[in-house]
């Protein structure tokens, strides 16, 4: 029997070989960017969880209205607490829990976190709300400029020139601090901001997982909160608001927003930090009636849409690169 074929085409085991290697090809493919649109939409909704979850701090302190180490105490304590029953969980039923601290560097970002919940939670007590999360915002120029001196990562102009507009937005603020009774709070705020870029810089440069090292490092503001609380005794009147902070908020906040990196880009995840900046003064004002200043909304106006710009043509560079990419090296 004769049978005719189409020109071109080649018959045996080559033809069957190149034909399985093309539909493995097309269906991996295919298989890659349905698994990249899932990683996408996952970062995605962790980050938006650890996000929201993130805003409810500030009003949950305010809310059990105590004295400022009582709140230290049984915030760090609920925290630290909780942290240590989830690792020995996660140990338990896995191998590959990651380290509490890792090393030296570990140590270190454990040092810098825990003084930041001290300065954090000194600056709820000194000073509006307001000017507390948007001089926060502020730790992404610190960290900028801590990346350019110590790992060399000199940043582009418009870094620069979004650095140089939030600095005039945070002296907008502290302006409007003076005579106020605020400046120490808004020092204690910047303190914030820049012990928590100097701990990002620290695990940038070490490469490790520090994953539980930010909520195992609460050790260090509840060792000295304990020895605080010991002389004057317990200062609350609605503890279980700070414990639900501690227990759960806090996990859960902390978790997400450091696991959102793995799926979704530095400047997404940037996007819903900015939701405490934007909600925890609505959250305070809507629950305590306690209305930002003049300076603070302009000053904090300022630091928002310059993160929002920057952040918004980082990803436009990012889906140019990769748009270079894909043309230069199709698959």
């Amino acid at each position: 029997m004769l049978v005719l074929q189409p020109r071109g085409w080649k018959t045996g085991a080559g033809s069957i070989s190149a034909a399985c290697l093309l539909i493995h090809r097309e269906t991996g493919m295919s298989s890659h960017t349905q698994q990249g649109h899932t990683d996408h939409r996952k970062g995605l909704l962790i980050t938006a969880i650890g996000g929201l979850a993130l805003t409810a701090d500030i009003p949950l302190i305010r809310l059990a209205d105590g004295g400022a180490w009582t709140i230290l105490l049984l915030r760090t304590g609920s925290t630290f607490f909780a942290t240590l029953v989830i690792w020995a969980i996660w140990r338990s039923l896995s191998r590959n829990a990651p380290q509490l601290i890792p090393g030296w560097s570990g140590l270190a970002v454990a040092i810098c976190y825990g003084l930041t919940s001290l300065t954090f939670v000194t600056a709820v007590y000194h000073t509006s709300t307001a000017n507390l999360v948007f001089i926060l915002a502020f730790s992404t120029v610190f960290t900028g400029l801590l990346s350019w001196l110590f790992l060399k990562e000199r940043p582009r102009l418009v870094t620069v020139l979004t650095m140089l507009v939030m600095i005039l937005g945070v002296l907008i603020i502290v302006g409007g601090s003076i005579g106020t009774g605020h400046l120490f709070g808004d020092f204690m705020a910047l303190c914030s901001a820049f012990l928590i870029a100097l701990a990002i810089t620290i695990s940038r440069a070490s490469g490790k997982d520090m994953g539980f090292t930010s909520l195992i490092s609460f050790v260090l503001p509840l060792a000295i909160a304990v020895f605080m609380v010991s002389g004057e005794g317990l200062q609350v009147n609605a503890p279980w608001w700070i414990i639900f902070n501690g227990a759960v908020i806090m996990p859960i906040s902390f978790f997400c927003l450091a696991n959102g990196p793995k799926y979704i880009s530095g400047p997404e995840v940037a996007m819903f930090y900015l939701l405490e900046t934007v909600l925890a003064p609505v959250w305070v004002w809507l629950i305590f009636a306690e209305t930002p200043s003049r300076d603070s909304l302009i000053g904090g106006a300022v630091i928002i849409v310059a993160l929002v710009a920057h952040s918004a043509w980082q990803l436009h560079e990012g889906r140019k690169r990769r748009a270079t990419l894909a043309v230069s090296h199709p698959a």
